[in-house]
This record gives structure tokens, sequence and C-alpha cells, in this order.
């Protein structure tokens, strides 16, 4: 089994919605996979809470974000298993960015 390192970067422009967000897509990472995200940013246009969840604990609960900053919501890397679910959410109707920047440990099976 080969273990393969792959540093990937993912944004989502995210109008006006207080709806989860998962920035994987759905059944990401997959359960060979383990993600390390180094950098969650966010951008916001109004002024939400964001709240970000790993396999439904609460990781990151911030207060309200200032209209039109950036702020990264990481002050420590955050571990992924996989099979386990990343979300995103705002706690309002607020238009807000994020992007994330992780490193993807991929379990191959080599013959």
């Amino acid at each position: 089994m080969a273990v393969v390192n792959q540093y990937k970067f993912v944004g989502i422009d995210n109008d006006t919605t207080n709806a989860e967000l998962n920035p994987f897509g759905s059944g990401f990472p997959l359960v060979s996979e383990t993600y390390v995200i180094k950098s969650i940013l966010v951008t916001s246009a109004g002024t939400p809470s964001v709240t970000v969840t790993n396999n439904a604990i609460t990781a990151i609960k911030t207060a309200a974000l200032s209209a039109n900053t950036t702020v990264e919501l990481l002050t420590q890397p955050l571990i992924v298993e996989g099979g386990k679910t990343l979300t995103i959410k705002a706690g309002s109707a607020d238009s807000f960015d994020f992007a994330v920047s992780y490193l993807n440990i991929k379990k191959e099976v080599t013959t």
C-alpha cells in the first residue's frame, strides 16, 4: 500500500444562504483518505456568525464577522478522517465566501 500526499485548495462562493456547506462534496473524504486542514478563510459581505463542524461536532464557532473583511478561522490544523463530514454554516442568510487549504493523505493499493 502506497501513501500519496496531495496539497489542495477549494473555494466556495456562497450566495445568501445559511445552509450547511461541505467544501469537499458529499462522501468526502473517502474512507481511504485523511484531510489535514491548514487554513479556512472566510470573507463575508454581511455580519454572519460562522460554525464549522467536523463529523457533527462543533469544531469552530465564531462571533459575528465584520462586513467586507477576511478572517482566518483556524489557529491549529484540523483533521478530518475518512468517511466523516466537514461542514461550514453561517448563522444567518448573509453572503459569505470561504476557502480551504488542505493536505489530502490518500492510501492507494499498489499491485
